[in-house]
């Protein structure tokens, strides 16, 4: 019970005079006025305007005091227990002591509250790793594959795939090597793609044929994806999943989340990966730019805000670490086809570019409208992602501008710009095929006003080389980049890229997407920005980098590295075959035939040499005669000295022969010897 419901609830409201003793002193609400302490045998008289007194237990250190009129006290009352300090002090001075205390209990328990949560925050500190398993993308150009890992869970971070270089004779497509996806479907939450380029996508229906995991992406990136499925007819058993920039995926312990980025294809996204570990951007492919031909620009704010909130490591593309300044805007190559369609207004225009680059075929086809030109489009590939982008409506084409690559020839050269895939060089493209004559319904030659739009690919130098020379000869007026700036790069420059670790702030600094030049160089820009040597990797391909707060460190490695397609076979091309097909194509072959006796090993017919490659047998009849010799007396030394083992025989044929046609040529065949019994 408080004291002011323990008065008497008849006493009248206390005067001024009342709340103030004899001599003037205030009291707070907490004590009263204490009478001096008398001899118990003592009763003061009562006074008719004395002021009542409360009783004992109320009155901190004193003993009983009489009252005018005492009101009613409980059975037990409660006694309000003091330090016996204060029972010394005069009531004056007790409120400031009572202060004190409540000071002094405050700031003990902040103190008590503070350690506890130094405790907890020392607690805290102790996060799990998130672990990066690098599958592809390092080292070489495509083939982007990186896998993430935290508390058992797994994400997959793109799926594409590389071209064949040019000692991969007969190869159609390099592929990642899918075994440590394999071991761990069971953890594998989600593939999660950035954008729609070949080396972020190819390889999707070769995993999904494996593994059927979800996957995640944009929706034009998706649309890419579906129509690969349903060319290896997995388009009803794939489950794709449409998310937008700035949306979020839950995989498992790991929430991904899309950021818009420019590139040279619309629904490019960065990922921010929020883990128990801590934040991870991965950049994917991107630029800045500031007047993107389609879309937004970038989202920096959101990557700033990251920055702020901290980012435990950043993975960036590293395409064009080499290239200073920043990427040209995609609104430059809109002004330099305004100035090439005028300047070909009496030519037909025929302009190769990715396939994948739907704000360049728009920036086309704005162009042919402005100068009444009809489209035609050339390349399977250029035909199926035009039409995915016009089906999603990411391509704008008014009517009637698009016409049949078979009805060219019935417009004037003048009235037509035929759009084609082929800009990178490749053997069996559109352009290609026209720069050889090889095209069934395209004949280039004068008149023809040949754009290429596009920069060749590191390694394609010369293959694109081959193909402008070819062009040339045939009377053809051919632009490429380096005379006009008819094609921007999607990747950002060394400015750009110093932009993203300036507003990420990452702890940890790991460049991707590039060759060990690029790598290097990107590590670079890091270093020149404050990094430490220690808080920047370089990888490889079956790397495995463990990221934690307080430190990051490399592990033992993981199966990677590339799987070779060749028409329908995928995997029974390897390094032996490799082997044997630039051996083939660099000397050819020589097949040596002999039939043998069963039952006593002599020569029953032969031994006939077919050449292949090797030598042209009409103009080098005397050195087929003296291979023939050379087989017949090994064959003939073995019978003599009873060996009948083919295995031997075919060993013993090779050696000698090779040993005789270097010797005679400085060249080494392969030798292929064919025997048999009847």
């Amino acid at each position: 019970m408080s004291e002011k419901n323990q008065t008497n609830s008849a006493e009248p409201k206390e005067s001024a005079e009342q709340r103030t003793g004899a001599s003037g002193e205030g009291r707070s609400s907490l004590y009263q006025k204490v009478v001096p302490p008398q001899k118990p045998a003592r009763r003061p008289e009562p006074a008719a305007k004395k002021k009542p007194q409360k009783p004992a237990d109320q009155v901190i250190g004193g003993e009983a005091v009489p009252v005018k009129e005492p009101a009613p006290q409980p059975a037990k009352p409660r006694r309000r227990r003091q330090p016996q300090k204060q029972a010394q002090q005069s009531p004056s001075k007790a409120p400031q002591v009572l202060a004190q205390l409540t000071r002094q209990k405050s700031a003990q328990q902040k103190k008590t509250s503070q350690r506890q949560q130094g405790k907890r925050g020392r607690q805290g500190q102790q996060k799990p790793s998130i672990k990066a398993y690098f599958l592809g993308g390092l080292n070489e150009i495509g083939k982007n594959f990186t896998l993430f890992e935290c508390e058992d869970d797994m994400m997959i971070v793109d799926c594409g795939m590389a071209f064949p270089d040019g000692d991969m004779l007969g190869v159609d497509l390099v592929l990642p090597d899918f075994t440590f996806v394999e071991r761990n479907a069971d953890k594998i939450r989600g593939i999660v793609l950035t954008h729609g380029h070949e080396d972020h996508i190819g390889a999707m229906p070769y995993l999904l044929k494996k593994i059927n995991l979800p996957v995640y992406g944009t929706p034009l990136t998706l649309g890419l994806v579906e129509g690969k499925l349903k060319e290896h007819g997995l388009s009803n058993k794939a489950k794709l999943n449409v998310v937008h920039p700035g949306s979020q995926i839950k995989l498992g312990c790991m929430t991904v989340e899309l950021i818009h980025v420019n590139h040279s294809i619309p629904d490019s996204v960065a990922l921010a990966i929020h883990s128990p570990a801590g934040t991870i951007v991965h950049t994917g492919d991107f630029k800045i730019d500031c007047t993107p031909a389609q879309g937004d620009m970038i989202d920096l704010g959101r990557f700033a805000q990251l920055g702020q909130e901290g980012v435990l490591a950043l993975f960036a593309d590293s395409t064009n670490a080499e290239r200073p300044g920043y990427t040209m805007s995609e609104s430059k190559v809109n002004d330099s086809f305004d100035r090439l369609f005028k300047q070909a207004e009496n030519s037909r225009i025929i302009i190769a570019t990715f396939a994948s680059n739907i704000s360049r075929v728009q920036q086309i086809i704005n162009c042919a409208v402005k100068y009444g030109r009809k489209v035609a489009l050339s390349g399977r590939s250029m035909l199926n992602v035009m039409g995915i982008g016009v089906e999603m409506g990411y391509l704008e084409v008014p009517e009637g501008v698009l016409i049949d690559l078979d009805l060219i020839n019935r417009y004037p050269k003048d009235k037509i710009v035929l759009v084609t895939t082929g800009s990178q060089g490749e053997p069996m493209s559109a352009l290609t095929r026209m720069a050889f004559a090889d095209h069934r319904k395209v004949e280039v030659g004068p008149g023809d006003f040949i754009i290429i739009s596009a920069r060749p690919i590191p390694g394609n130098e010369k293959t694109v080389g081959t193909v402008i020379d070819e062009l040339m000869k045939r009377g053809c007026q051919v632009v490429y980049e380096s005379m006009y700036e008819v094609h921007v790069s999607g990747h950002a420059c060394q400015e750009e890229l110093k932009l993203m670790q300036g507003i990420t702030k990452p702890k940890f600094f790991i460049p991707v997407h590039g060759e060990q030049k690029h790598l290097r160089k990107h590590a670079g820009l890091a270093y020149a920005m404050g990094k430490n040597a220690s808080d920047v990797f370089i990888g490889d391909i079956g790397d495995v980098l463990e990221l934690n707060q307080d430190y990051m460190k490399k592990l033992s490695s993981v199966p990677a590295g590339r799987v070779l397609v060749d028409g329908l076979g995928v995997g029974d091309v390897g390094s032996i075959v490799l082997r044997d097909r630039k051996h083939l194509a660099e000397d050819g072959l020589i097949v040596v035939v002999c039939t043998l006796s069963q039952s006593d090993g002599h020569i029953v017919s032969g031994p006939d040499v077919v050449s292949r490659g090797f030598v042209y047998v009409r103009e080098s009849e005397p050195l087929i005669d003296e291979a023939r010799v050379l087989v017949n007396s090994v064959l003939e030394n073995c019978l003599e000295n009873k060996i009948h083992d083919w295995g031997t025989l075919k060993t013993k044929i090779k050696d000698e022969l090779s040993r005789m046609l270097y010797d005679r040529t400085k060249r080494s065949p392969m030798i292929l010897p064919i025997i048999m019994e009847v």
